[in-house]
């Protein structure tokens, strides 16, 4: 079962690749059975905490989002996810022979890579039920600190590559990952301005 290599990403990250590099996992069979699952993770517990919970500015005044604006939102997410990965993934591949790896007609493993090393982005989705802005960054900050390695330490692996490519291949993949995600943000921005922008109640 392709979740099992969630727990070892944190836990024994090197024989994980290792494992990950040897399955040659079909990127759909990836997809439905690992990235479909972890990236609900986050827009889920959005959902319910901005929805249900809400949160507090100045310590008195909570905020919530209605329950339509907070599905909308949580869907976009949970789109914008995917495609994120999937591009990542694509944009590992396609670097591949540049820092002298062998690129794959099915982009197998630039997508697992893109995928695994994903999974503390994935899981620290659930920070969102506690919605303190302050902890929620924080989590997120450590999260994605933690992503960035695992890039790292799984390009040898996976790849194949060198260990002195690595750096400059990771630098390069954050990079492109730094440029999706303000995509992300500003593909956000334009669908408020289209009717999906965000609906607050106050709740007291």
């Amino acid at each position: 079962m392709l979740l099992r290599h969630a727990f070892g990403m944190f836990t024994h990250p090197d024989s994980e690749w290792d494992s990950i590099r040897r399955e040659h996992e079909k990127p759909i069979s990836l997809y439905i059975g690992y990235v479909l699952t972890l990236a609900a993770i986050g827009p889920i517990c959005g959902f319910i905490s901005t929805a249900y919970f809400g949160w507090s500015i100045d310590g008195e005044r909570v905020i919530k989002l209605t329950e339509v604006s907070a599905a909308q939102l949580s869907i976009l997410s949970y789109l914008a996810i995917l495609v994120g990965v999937f591009a990542l993934g694509w944009a590992i591949d396609w670097m591949a022979n540049t820092y002298g790896a062998r690129s794959e007609e099915d982009k197998s493993n630039g997508m697992a890579l893109a995928a695994y090393a994903a999974t503390p982005l994935f899981l620290s989705g659930f920070a969102l039920l506690y919605p303190v802005p302050w902890f929620n960054a924080l989590i997120m900050l450590v999260a994605a600190a933690y992503a960035g390695y695992l890039i790292y330490d799984g390009l040898p692996i996976v790849l194949g590559i060198p260990k002195d490519q690595a750096v400059f291949y990771a630098g390069a993949i954050l990079t492109v990952a730094l440029v999706i995600l303000v995509s992300t943000r500003v593909g956000s921005v334009l669908l408020w301005n289209v009717g999906f922008e965000p609906v607050f109640i106050e709740a007291g």
